[in-house]
């Protein structure tokens, strides 16, 4: 287990550097100016020039890189060029609030759509069994500011039962996140039921399968005790590799829903310093994300390897 997580954690290192420079390139090559973004539209050119000079945005992309990752290692993340704040407890704050959400949201949508999966699995072409498919994946197609516009329509402005935005008012304590929480997590669970679900059942039909399922049935095993004690430990493993994929899907691909109900997550960070060209908030926002969606990946093949002992002793 020591040398899996290893092996990972090495890996994890040459592609942070990749991830960053693309990261970085991209981001420099975004259309604007710094110092015009800055500045604004009746600046002189000479007075934008000045600004990217001060600023360091006039240097070779080599220099400004290395600058920036080597800031970057060493907590040294630099200032926001339009809000003027520090960027890393910018960075962090709205990476918790993102995590927060889609905490909330998988801690909803993980065991619902195991159930289901299995469910489906175990009465493999039943009736039972079509109607979960097809309802999972049609949610999956949905995309989420549609679902997003018409819930917020109906739960919070026609009905009146959930709130229009998800935060609470400042003061209000830590669990009262939680209720304004629901209506912002019901899209992403749209999204991703269908996924989990159809995973879970397709390892569980597999597993059904296999001769020691069918070992463990001839020797009279109860069927709980076959489902409980063999099928699902196995069903899992594909099951936990997708969920880890859709943990670091969901930290960056909040953008629409943080957006919608004015939630200031890592989505929308990412999002205005794009629009305002502030290139120091996006490349740490961006890495940060990259960074969640690795750390996701490397708990999901533990977990595996918990689950599986082959993949544990090297097999």
């Amino acid at each position: 287990m020591l040398r899996l997580i290893g092996r990972r954690l090495l890996l994890m290192v040459p592609t942070l550097i990749l991830v960053s420079i693309l990261i970085f390139a991209l981001a420099e090559v975004l259309p604007g100016d710094v110092g015009r973004s800055i500045l604004g539209p009746y600046a002189t050119d000479e007075q934008v020039k000045i600004l990217n000079k001060e600023l360091g945005a006039d240097k070779p992309l080599y220099e400004r890189y290395a600058r920036w990752a080597g800031g970057f290692v060493t907590g040294d993340w630099g200032d926001s060029l339009l809000l003027k704040v520090p960027v890393f407890p910018t960075v962090m704050k709205a990476l918790g609030n993102s995590l927060l959400l889609a905490g909330f949201a998988l801690l909803i949508i993980v065991p619902v759509s195991i159930v289901l999966g299995v469910f489906a699995g175990l009465r493999r072409d039943s009736v039972l069994d079509r109607g979960i498919t097809i309802s999972t994946l049609s949610m999956t197609v949905i995309p989420e500011f549609v679902s997003g516009v018409v819930l917020l329509y109906i739960f919070a402005v026609w009905l009146k039962w959930l709130p229009v935005t998800a935060m609470p008012p400042d003061g209000s304590p830590f669990y009262q996140r939680f209720y304004y929480l629901i209506l912002p997590a019901i899209p992403l669970m749209f999204l991703e039921l269908g996924y989990i679900a159809r995973m879970a059942r397709v390892g569980t039909v597999q597993v059904l399968a296999m001769p020691y399922i069918r070992t463990a049935v001839l020797k009279g095993l109860p069927r709980r005790r076959v489902i409980f004690g063999h099928v699902l430990r196995n069903a899992m493993v594909p099951t936990v590799t997708v969920i880890g994929s859709q943990v670091g899907w969901l930290i960056g691909g909040l953008v629409v829903i943080e957006t919608l109900f004015v939630y200031p997550g890592i989505g929308k960070l990412m999002v205005d310093a794009a629009q305002t060209h502030d290139v120091v908030m996006l490349e740490a926002s961006v890495l940060m994300v990259a960074v969640i969606y690795m750390a996701a990946n490397l708990i999901a093949d533990i977990v595996v390897a918990l689950l599986n002992p082959r993949i544990r002793m090297g097999g």
